[in-house]
């Protein structure tokens, strides 16, 4: 699962590790984002390809179709979001990307379920495969974006049984490029997600479980506290 992430860096800080000569609408923008708690139903700095173009658009991190009548969705599994019905469309002609540096995953010790942040060892940025309604520029807050998820594997599965799929910067391109059918994009998922050895976790504060609170405190590592 993905409930909580962050994004922290500034868009050129994420775009530097994957774009060279890819030509984007992006404008250049060092300011760093500073979202520490990025939670769904609010709006996420969403990079997609259109018409052989990169843009980097704010939507809204849930979906719900009209004919949905629960509760919106905020992550898709790639084991079935290929083929339901739900997510097919999604996944053959909406796939984008999420910048991203860590999430957060609730473990459970004894009675309480206490947090956890997870990264990469070198911190290098996150690109986490994301699906959702073209065009993403349409303002639609119904059916804005899913993360993909896989299940976890190694270590990770000792925090929870599920994770975001992570790409290398060469397969989120090729992920959001149109040219990618639905049946290459299912092969990156198997052939060229960032493995969970790359990965490492660190205990957090519970403060991160409510989405008002904000700030690096959130990611600081509590058991180094005496």
């Amino acid at each position: 699962m993905c409930g909580r992430f962050t994004q922290i860096q500034s868009r050129d800080d994420y775009l530097a590790f994957l774009v060279e000569e890819t030509d984007t609408d992006i404008p250049y923008d060092p300011e760093p984002i500073g979202r520490y708690n990025v939670a769904p139903g609010t709006k996420v700095l969403l990079l997609n390809n259109r018409e052989d173009h990169l843009h980097l658009d704010p939507v809204v991190w849930s979906y719900a179709p009209q004919w949905w009548d629960k509760a919106p969705l905020i992550n898709a599994r790639i084991e079935t979001a290929a083929t339901s019905r739900m997510f097919k469309s999604l996944w053959n002609h909406g796939r984008a990307i999420v910048f991203a540096d860590g999430w957060y995953e609730w473990k459970k010790e004894g009675d309480k379920k206490l947090p956890y942040y997870i990264y990469r060892k070198d911190r290098k940025p996150l690109y986490f495969a994301a699906i959702g309604k073209q065009p993403f520029d349409s303002g639609d807050e119904a059916e804005g974006f899913l993360i993909v998820t896989a299940a976890a594997d190694k270590g990770l599965i000792d925090i929870h049984d599920r994770r975001p799929l992570v790409f290398t910067p060469e397969a989120a391109l090729e992920w959001m490029d149109p040219e990618t059918t639905g049946a290459q994009a299912s092969e990156l998922t198997l052939d060229a997600a960032v493995p969970a050895d790359e990965f490492t976790w660190h205990p957090v504060t519970q403060s991160v479980g409510n989405v008002k609170n904000q700030g690096a405190d959130l990611i600081k590592n509590t058991s180094d506290k005496i």
